[in-house]
């Protein structure tokens, strides 16, 4: 599917504008002259994207929004711009997850370079959400008592601990590690860490993580 662009700017002649250079680009766009208009037809989670959105904008500021992202349930990352920046909101922006903030007037290859950023960012995200998706699919297929094996191992516990903590045999132990490293696909004792941190296990639990 290919990224969207959505601009997010009052001025007709500058979406226009910024229309024509992603489009020149291979890249889709969707306009909106303010944050309300936007926020009536959201874009689908599914399509890849970011927003460039302008500062100063009737409603909801841009910089508001930006803000608000994650509160109002929109997680693709976007790119500021203003006539009227000063250091304090360029600050306040990046604070809050801005991939680029611009000042106009800009060089068309500085936007083109800050929207890269951001679908890369976009694209990044993506992968790793799917990536957990795919650990929390796979974690539902281990038994509990696996599970309770995986939180202890992971917890930094050598197999005797966990032996004794659950009060089995440290070959049952080790039989168990092994048939969770297996349904995971982690080659390593490593790599089974790696996934317990990712699913934000905590020693001992028998049900999937939330």
């Amino acid at each position: 599917m290919a990224p969207v662009v959505h601009i997010i700017d009052d001025d007709a002649s500058l979406r226009g504008a910024l229309d024509s250079l992603f489009r020149s680009t291979g890249l889709q766009t969707r306009q909106y002259e303010s944050v309300a208009a936007f926020m009536e037809t959201p874009p689908s989670t599914t399509a890849p994207g970011c927003l460039v959105l302008d500062v100063r904008l009737p409603g909801m500021s841009g910089l508001d929004f930006q803000q608000r992202l994650e509160e109002l349930g929109v997680r693709l990352p976007a790119v500021l711009m203003t006539g009227h920046g000063d250091i304090p909101m360029t600050v306040r922006a990046m604070k809050a997850g801005a991939v680029d903030f611009l000042a106009k007037p800009f060089r068309d290859q500085e936007m083109l370079d800050a929207v890269a950023a951001a679908l890369a960012r976009d694209e990044a995200r993506r992968a790793e959400s799917s990536r957990i998706d795919a650990l929390r699919t796979a974690f539902t297929t281990l038994s509990p008592r696996e599970r309770q094996v995986m939180a202890l191992v992971a917890s930094g516990k050598m197999n005797k601990q966990v032996a004794g903590d659950l009060n089995l045999s440290e070959i049952t132990v080790k039989i168990h590690r092994g048939a969770a490293m297996r349904k995971m696909g982690a080659k390593t004792l490593a790599d089974l860490v790696r996934m317990a941190e990712a699913l934000e296990l905590t020693a001992g639990p028998s049900a999937p993580p939330k």
